[in-house]
């Protein structure tokens, strides 16, 4: 019912940006394009014949070609990053939560990868390999690194503090988890207890232990079979050592059933 919705009403703005094209009045077809969510821009783009679609991707800004980058489907997406240059491309990944630039890099050619990869700096080109090297269809290829972590001997209040001068806290965060120096997972603190707890008592003092966690290499349908089981928003993803790598969170896992229904 939704999708059918949506395609509907991509279907109206498709219509308006075709009549707008073919009077030529491009800035009116930039404003519907800028005034839509990414996901009806790559249902536009999607729906278009391939001269169209590049038009309409010459006149999104830069700064939202990785929004749409993510809504797109393989082959479009595809098609359109293997014209743009390399520099252009890492530009519109930057911002990408890691599950998302690695999708989209796994799918590329190699000749377009590698070209790509060479581009980035060496951060984001260390973050993109590593996550690659874990194999599609894993939990590390899924997992976002983006985690806040905390001490288990830092105050509450200290925490709060933290999180107020950050500002901004990865998406779907519901829970914190707790590291050693070494990065041990070691427990986990629901962002809900931290609020609520007083601001003098430590980490370790209202932490959980020992929490559930996910290892890297486990196939992507257990991942997402445990989070139906224990109706999990997010869960750690630790290496062989138990070391805290990244998280999946509940998006992750509905793509996951979403593409496995797709191929049933």
């Amino acid at each position: 019912m939704a999708d059918t919705i949506a395609a509907k009403f991509a279907e109206s703005q498709l219509t308006e940006i075709t009549d707008a094209l073919s009077s030529g009045k491009f800035v009116s077809v930039r404003k519907i394009l800028h005034e839509a969510p990414a996901c009806d821009v790559a249902l536009i783009l999607e729906s278009t014949p391939p001269k169209t679609r590049d038009i309409l991707w010459q006149l999104l800004d830069s700064d939202y070609h990785g929004d749409v980058l993510e809504e797109l489907s393989e082959e479009v997406r595809n098609g359109i990053i293997s014209k743009m240059l390399p520099d252009t491309v890492v530009e519109a990944l930057e911002d990408m939560d890691t599950d998302d630039l690695v999708e989209t890099l796994s799918s590329l050619p190699d000749e377009v990868l590698q070209d790509i990869l060479v581009s980035m700096d060496v951060q984001d080109r260390y973050r993109a390999e590593k996550a690659l090297s874990y194999g599609e269809e894993t939990a590390g290829f899924i997992m976002n690194t983006d985690t806040i972590t905390l001490r288990p001997d830092v105050a509450v209040d200290v925490i709060l503090r933290y999180l107020r001068l950050k500002g901004d806290l990865p998406e779907n965060t519901d829970t914190f988890y707790v590291v050693n120096r070494s990065d041990y997972l070691i427990g986990s603190v629901p962002v809900t207890r931290l609020l609520t707890s007083h601001p003098n008592v430590t980490v370790a003092e209202v932490m959980d232990e020992e929490p559930d966690a996910i290892t890297v290499d486990m196939p992507d349908d257990q991942v997402a079979s445990l989070f139906e089981r224990y109706n999990w928003l997010s869960a750690p993803v630790v290496d062989e050592d138990y070391h805290l790598v990244g998280r999946i969170t509940i998006d992750d896992v509905v793509d996951i059933i979403r593409e496995d229904a797709e191929h049933s």
